[in-house]
């Protein structure tokens, strides 16, 4: 079938036609990140130590993106940083998530002294920076892959907690609220059979949001030189490598910076699809 929406088709179908193409195209750029991040699990053109490669060679059959200040191949590089951002991103948004939903719930249920401390706090960590919070708990830490993860999910559980806490104080203003308690339901049952179904859509593209950040950190992390110690190759560090020889050798700094570009955007353009699916106003809307 043609993809091709004509000009007179009815707005609900060009609305749809142009959401399914936004999803599509993020799902076609994650998508070729997370199978380069997979083929690196099992194939690199060469190790990552292997230096015998000429200088700051130009893209070459031999190196198709040609090789850094000291000799390594770059596409190698390149394909092990698809696999440090995509673990860094899942590991750090599974933190912030775990992290998050438990407090923010605390939050939602407690009493309102304890409530407004817990919503101060989350205010109080939301107005610094993710990046800046990172950086204190991995100068703290050491620098490392797992300090790295640890610290940007930390930096993110409190815009996840902010964010629980909002939705589930909507949920439990529902009517259906006070007549499942009224029917005997416990609080326990009541967050399992209606809170957490119901806050799960807008939490899931809150995290997909989420991922694209913890990925732009661990870059700026490894550029800072507080992310994954060699020989690991994060994106960030490619970056920080190939800033003094942009001139001579831009596709050193090109090849990461696209990548990252790629990724992110593709995360948001499925967070905005999935917001599209989430959202019963915009389904209604079509």
């Amino acid at each position: 079938m043609s993809a091709v929406v004509h000009a007179d088709a009815p707005a609900p179908v060009r609305r749809r036609t142009r959401r399914s193409l936004t999803l599509s195209i993020g799902l076609v750029c994650v998508g070729l990140v997370v199978v380069t991040a997979i083929v690196s699990l099992f194939w690199l053109p060469y190790p990552l130590a292997d230096t015998t490669g000429t200088r700051l060679e130009a893209p070459s059959a031999a190196h198709w993106l040609g090789t850094d200040k000291l000799g390594r191949d770059l596409l190698s590089q390149l394909m092990v940083g698809a696999r440090i951002a995509l673990s860094v991103g899942a590991g750090a948004v599974a933190i912030a998530a775990v992290l998050g939903i438990v407090l923010g719930l605390a939050a939602a249920f407690a009493t309102d002294w304890l409530d407004d401390t817990l919503s101060a706090i989350f205010d109080i960590l939301i107005a610094f920076p993710v990046l800046l919070l990172a950086m204190l708990i991995v100068a703290a830490q050491g620098a490392s892959l797992w300090s790295a993860t640890l610290a940007i999910g930390l930096a993110m559980s409190a815009i996840v907690a902010r964010l629980t806490r909002v939705l589930t104080k909507r949920v439990l203003s529902a009517q259906y609220i006070t007549a499942a308690r009224t029917s005997g339901t416990g609080w326990a049952g009541i967050i399992r059979q209606h809170v957490l179904p119901n806050i799960a859509p807008t939490l899931g593209v809150s995290l997909a949001l989420q991922f694209g950040v913890a990925v732009l950190a661990e870059a700026s992390l490894s550029y800072l030189g507080l992310g994954a110690p060699p020989p690991n190759a994060s994106w960030g560090r490619m970056l920080q490598e190939a800033q003094g020889t942009v001139a001579t050798a831009p596709v050193g700094a090109i090849a990461p910076g696209l990548a990252l570009v790629i990724l992110v955007i593709g995360v948001n353009l499925v967070a905005d699809g999935l917001r599209d699916v989430a959202d019963p106003t915009r389904r209604r809307s079509r």
